[in-house]
């Protein structure tokens, strides 16, 4: 086994909104110049003033050495920032030091600004600091942005987009990232991610492979799996994703982090289709419980550009009610659902390890061993032909123009093809998807909701693996068998991860612990759609606190 080490040496979750890849395709030149982007935008809902001080902390500025404040927790940082214990600069200067040294390794970080413009900036928030300014908690923050997401000044390549099909810069921020920016964080550059975000393994023609820091030779997951290599590399203080299948929770689980998929409409996304794009959403992921409920704080809130986006109440924080009493809640164990979903030995076994655990929190584990069913909804039965066809719709729509420009179409990887051949000749080649098909499957969709509303009338929470097998080699693409079972399509190992998308649901990845062979593994956490998110974030926070596993401690060197 590698692990990534100190030394020096070198080396969605789709939101595309069908812009028009035509044009994309017309713009063919040289690599452009990235430009910084220097201007804050105006205050977006969802920012917030981070509240309160502790101790521990040095009472000078530059008394952190750089390590240490790599080291540091979001909160801590932010703290240490706030109350001018260190200043932008040194934080900056620490961060891209440790870049320089460990991102060759797990190629986390993709189109990294130049260093003087990152420096200059930091000194810039000191300077707004010196004057009274603070913009908020993430004041000085470095901050890599998930490369679907735009951020002004940068390209978003969705790992496809080059030459001789490049695009421009980003001319302004998405709307989770202007929100970021707003609570003053720098923007560094972009995280990394498979081609269009599609599978759970972060590799592309682009930027190329993404390594796991636990274990070089391993994948980090995806999509966000670039984010979460940075992450747990201490590359960057907390981290933004997005989720279609798992794509925050996959890669949280993977790397020993927390990872949260909001429920839908939590946090806003402008896409293009503002009102059928159902499946993919924006969130954060962190070290601990309280810098991912901060995160979360600052992305969520409604915006009139996304009209299914869900208000907060005013002056609503959730990392300000983490506390929580767990006496009488319920919590139902699915595993693998009675033996319907493959995985590999010792998933189950680690992922029970764990949830021993929730006793001492006070909440009561019971198994549940099949998907509910109701009436349209035939549990196990229904879950995967279910899947094909909204995933084939949702993705295969998002990139089917591509198939229209020849250059284009012959780049366009495995995954990719799936999805659009799936939308034009259906899930089992019966033809193209229907306007009748996508009827159908929303009223299933709609009967296995309710489905598991009557399920969360009895349980608090819903309990699964993250992922069905542990991190895998990076010269695989995606597992061909899970447990002698061959897997029918690049993402059947990640089935999963599906209820939680298909219902609407949140679900979070808390940490569950290690293999012998010292590969993490997580627990995939289901709360009530809509109503979930506190309760999720409370759990992880109590979870942390009672856990030896937590990604507050040290990556592991080599033996």
């Amino acid at each position: 086994m590698t692990h990534l080490t100190e030394a020096d040496g070198s080396p969605n979750s789709l939101t595309l909104g069908r812009r028009s890849f035509l044009g994309l395709a017309a713009t063919v030149s040289a690599t452009l110049a990235m430009t910084a982007a220097a201007t804050t935008p105006a205050d977006a809902e969802g920012s917030i003033e981070f509240p309160s001080s502790s101790g521990g902390l040095p009472h000078s500025s530059g008394s952190l050495a750089a390590d240490e404040i790599t080291q540091l927790d979001a909160v801590s940082l932010s703290l240490a920032i706030r109350d001018r214990h260190v200043t932008c600069v040194e934080v900056m200067a620490a961060y891209l030091d440790r870049i320089d040294r460990l991102n060759p390794h797990v190629n986390a970080i993709v189109n990294l600004r130049p260093h003087e413009e990152l420096l200059l900036e930091a000194a810039e928030k000191d300077a707004l600091l010196e004057a009274g300014n603070y913009q908020g908690w993430m004041h000085g923050f470095p901050h890599a942005v998930k490369d679907a997401a735009d951020a002004k000044g940068l390209k978003t390549t969705y790992g496809f987009f080059r030459p001789p099909f490049d695009t421009e810069p980003a001319t302004e921020d998405s709307v989770s990232i202007a929100r970021i920016r707003s609570a003053g964080a720098v923007i560094i550059g972009k995280t990394n991610i498979p081609e269009f975000g599609l599978g759970s393994h972060t590799y592309n023609s682009v930027f190329g492979t993404t390594r796991n820091p636990y274990d070089l030779t391993r994948t980090a997951g995806g999509s966000s799996g670039g984010a979460a290599a940075a992450l747990a590399a201490r590359l960057v203080p907390v981290a933004d994703g997005s989720d279609f299948m798992g794509s925050l929770r996959n890669p949280a689980g993977w790397n020993n982090l927390f990872g949260l998929r909001p429920s839908f409409g939590a946090v806003p996304i402008a896409a293009a289709n503002a009102f059928t794009s159902h499946g993919a959403v924006e969130g954060p992921m962190a070290r601990t419980a309280k810098d991912l409920a901060l995160l979360y704080d600052t992305m969520s809130g409604y915006d009139p550009r996304a009209p299914l986006s869900l208000l907060r109440p005013q002056g609503q924080s959730l990392a300000d009610n983490l506390d929580r009493d767990f006496t009488d809640v319920r919590l139902a164990w699915m595993g693998d659902l009675g033996g319907y979903l493959p995985t590999e030995p010792g998933v189950i076994e680690m992922c029970e390890t764990a949830l021993a655990n929730m006793d001492a929190l006070g909440v009561s584990v019971e198994s549940v061993s099949a998907l509910p069913k109701s009436t349209g909804f035939n549990g196990s039965d229904d879950l995967w032909p279910l899947w094909l066809t909204f995933r084939h719709w949702h993705i295969g729509a998002e990139i089917a123009d591509l198939y229209q420009v020849p250059e284009m179409a012959a780049a366009l990887k495995t995954e990719a093809r799936f999805e659009i051949d799936g939308l034009l000749h259906g899930p089992t080649g019966q033809g193209p998807i229907s306007g009748l098909d996508i009827w159908n499957m929303s009223l299933k969709r709609t009967a296995m909701y309710r489905a598991f509303l009557e399920l969360f009338d009895t349980f608090d929470y819903i309990a699964l693996p993250t992922a069905q097998v542990f991190p895998f080699p990076v010269e695989t693409h995606w597992p061909a068998t899970v447990d002698g079972v061959s897997m029918s399509s690049y993402h059947r190992w990640m089935e999963t991860t599906t209820i939680a998308t298909l219902i609407g649901a949140p679900a979070i990845s808390i940490p569950a612990g290690f293999n012998a062979d010292g590969l993490p593994m997580g627990l995939q956490i289901l709360a009530r759609p809509r109503a979930g998110d506190l309760q999720l974030l409370q759990l992880a926070h109590a979870w942390e606190q009672q856990t030896p596993w937590g990604p507050k401690s040290a990556i592991p060197d080599p033996t």
